[in-house]
C-alpha cells in the first residue's frame, strides 16, 4: 500500500470522465488499498480514483467517525433519487473550499465491490452526499460546478493564489 498523490484544481485531469472496470485483479485490489490509505491519511470520507489520475469508474468511502466503514463502490449506478438538502462540502482536491450544495438527500446505488460482486445499498446522510459527491469526479465533475459562476470564479482566483504561494511565486 503507499499515499498516491491527489490532483488540486483546476488540474485538467480532474475533468476526464472514467471509464468502467472490466478486470477484477491484484491490481486492482493494489489500487483499492492505496485509495483507502490516500483517504485516511488526507483525513477523508471520500476519494474518487479520478483524484489520483486513475481514470476508472472507482470510489471507496468512510463515513464512520471511528473510521471503520470502508465501502468499495465499482462501476457505480445511482438507481433512485429522494428529498433535497443542502449539504457543506468540501473536497480533497479544491482545499479550504466549503460551500452549500443541493443534493439527493437519499440515494439508491447499484455498484459492485473490488471482487466483481454486485449490489445495491440504500443510503442518506453523509453517505448519500458522499456517493453523489464521489459519483460527480468519475463524471468528471466537481462540487463547484453547482455554485454560481461568480462563486466558481472566486474560488478559482483562491486556488491560482494558493498554487503561486506553494511555488513561492509571490
Amino acid at each position: 500500500m503507499s499515499i498516491r498523490n491527489i490532483l488540486i484544481c483546476p488540474d485538467d485531469r480532474l475533468r476526464i470522465v472514467a471509464k468502467p472496470i472490466e478486470t477484477f485483479d491484484e491490481a486492482l485490489e493494489t489500487l483499492v488499498a492505496d485509495m483507502f490509505e490516500t483517504m485516511y491519511e488526507a483525513r477523508g470520507v471520500g476519494l474518487a480514483a479520478t483524484q489520483i489520475n486513475e481514470h476508472c469508474r472507482l470510489f471507496v468511502t468512510d463515513c464512520s467517525e471511528e473510521r471503520d466503514d470502508p465501502l468499495v463502490f465499482i462501476n457505480p449506478r445511482i438507481l433512485e433519487r429522494e428529498g433535497e438538502v443542502d449539504s457543506e462540502e468540501g473536497c480533497l482536491s479544491i482545499p479550504e473550499v466549503n460551500e452549500s450544495i443541493k443534493r439527493a438527500e437519499k440515494v439508491r446505488v447499484r455498484a459492485q465491490d473490488q471482487h466483481g460482486n454486485e449490489f445495491e445499498l440504500d443510503a442518506d446522510g453523509l453517505l448519500a452526499i458522499c456517493i453523489q459527491h464521489e459519483l460527480d469526479h468519475l463524471n468528471g465533475k466537481l462540487f463547484i460546478d453547482y455554485l454560481s459562476s461568480l462563486k466558481r470564479q472566486r474560488i478559482r482566483k483562491k486556488l491560482e493564489k494558493a498554487q503561486r504561494q506553494a511555488r513561492g511565486a509571490i
